[in-house]
């Protein structure tokens, strides 16, 4: 396997843990604003900090996403012409 391809799959996994992570912080949200909406302090602030916590670790995912996406411009650039 390439490195190029290697790169790929890595992206790809990093992809569907960015998303992952992304629908679990969208599902804490509602249950966010449903134990605001019921005035339950303690619970909303636990939540709150979960949410926090997925966020941080949402923007780390999100950069190391980012630097395989330069990896992997860098290695098609440097990766020689196939034949199609």
């Amino acid at each position: 396997m390439s490195k190029f391809d290697v790169l790929v799959e890595e992206q790809l996994r990093t992809m569907d843990k960015l998303l992952e992570l992304q629908n679990e912080v969208e599902r804490c949200q509602r249950i966010e604003r449903e134990l605001e909406r019921l005035q339950n302090e303690d619970k909303l602030r636990l939540v709150q900090d979960e949410i926090q916590v997925m966020k941080m670790e949402l923007h780390s995912i999100q950069q190391t996403f980012e630097k395989q996406t330069e990896e992997v411009i860098q290695s098609y650039k440097n990766h020689p012409v196939r034949e199609r």
